[in-house]
């Protein structure tokens, strides 16, 4: 059998200028929330492939990808001029470690993103394993403008069915808005002021932390959790802080 489906684009969805989800339909094996897969299409006779989280849950045949277009980019541009009905070739098997299964438990589990690496969490929010694990969890999606904070209904949908349970709280860099936190995530977690707006202790003693996004974020706010004597999460030596950038410095 092929390492390639034929996926059929059921919508696209245009959130800004420059932000967009597919939603497409493929014969793929079964995957993990917070895994990836791998997107191509066919240009000038080249198959052009390039990583993306999975944002639907694993028990949703409907798959989603969230993305930026990326200037210069080979494949973005493409891939936002697809209609439905349109085919594009999707990787039979995910990839990835950034999944529920190398958490540890804790009483409070902390998923910090920026921009579209939103993704795998709200994946991993619509399984069943994160709320029977972790009593109370706490989503943080930094942007730049507020516009950019997207998949508001999917995310209220979740705050209306865990009540008590879920948090959100989102961040703006670039504007004051009269709801967000402005600023950076590791600037709000050395002050206090993520852990006033939750009510919740982030320390080594109740957290678990899964950090996703631009590698500046991740660096910077793991260092800061380490201060408070938190310590990266390995297989072999569990610790509280799980990372995966979403893309690499030189990108």
């Amino acid at each position: 059998m092929s390492k390639w489906a034929e996926g059929r684009i059921v919508n696209v969805r245009r959130w800004t200028e420059q932000l967009y989800s597919l939603q497409l339909e493929a014969d793929i094996e079964p995957f993990v929330a917070g895994q990836f897969t791998r997107l191509a299409m066919d240009i000038d006779n080249e198959r052009i492939a390039r990583p993306y989280s999975f944002v639907n849950s694993p028990s949703n045949p409907l798959l989603e990808f969230y993305f930026i277009i990326v200037p210069d980019g080979p494949l973005t541009h493409h891939m936002i001029d697809l209609q439905p009905g349109d085919t594009i070739w999707v990787a039979r098997r995910a990839a990835g470690f950034f999944v529920l299964p190398e958490i540890p438990d804790a009483e409070h589990l902390w998923l910090l993103s920026t921009g579209t690496a939103i993704g795998p969490f709200l994946s991993i929010l619509g399984t069943e394993e994160v709320w029977r694990r972790f009593p109370r969890i706490v989503l943080v999606h930094a942007v730049r403008t507020s516009d950019e904070l997207t998949y508001r209904d999917e995310i209220q949908q979740i705050a209306s069915t865990h009540p008590g349970q879920f948090q959100m709280i989102p961040f703006v860099s670039r504007e004051d808005t009269d709801f967000a936190i402005r600023g950076r995530v590791p600037a709000a977690i050395e002050d206090g002021r993520l852990e006033a707006r939750t009510g919740l202790t982030l320390d080594a003693a109740q957290s678990q932390v899964m950090i996703c996004g631009n590698p500046a974020m991740v660096r910077d706010t793991s260092a800061v959790l380490k201060e408070r004597g938190m310590k990266k999460n390995l297989r072999r030596h569990p610790g509280h802080i799980t990372t995966e950038n979403y893309w690499k410095d030189n990108e």
